[in-house]
């Protein structure tokens, strides 16, 4: 089973920028993976995919602001988070697209002033 440990997370001003990592221990070549966050009292919900050739979707309240990338020798997913908003506060994890992985601890992003 792939262990997956997001970093990066922390506080940043509105409008700020955050850059997240996500490493899998094992091989994650051929797998869409996706970026989901939870805020508070929420579902978590899918944010980013990116499939093994690096086209990624977006959900439409972070297109164009956030951006991932990953490397695939690595097996590393990063999520470039540009003006981040305060609605952008959540746990931020990464899993399979379809969730199938087991989900490690996240990591948690605040945008506030």
């Amino acid at each position: 089973q792939v262990q997956l440990m997001e970093s990066g997370g922390g506080l940043v001003q509105p409008g700020g920028s955050l850059r997240l990592s996500c490493a899998a221990s094992g091989n994650i070549f051929g797998i869409t993976m996706g970026w989901f966050r939870q805020a508070p009292g929420k579902h978590r919900e899918l944010v980013a995919a990116i499939n093994s050739r690096g086209s990624a979707n977006y959900e439409a309240s972070v297109k164009g602001r956030f951006t991932a990338s990953r490397d695939n020798a690595r097996n590393t997913v990063d999520l470039e988070m540009n003006n981040l908003k305060p609605g952008d506060t959540a746990v931020y994890y990464c899993n399979k697209a379809t969730g199938e992985f087991s989900w490690g601890q996240g990591t948690q992003v605040t945008v506030s002033s």
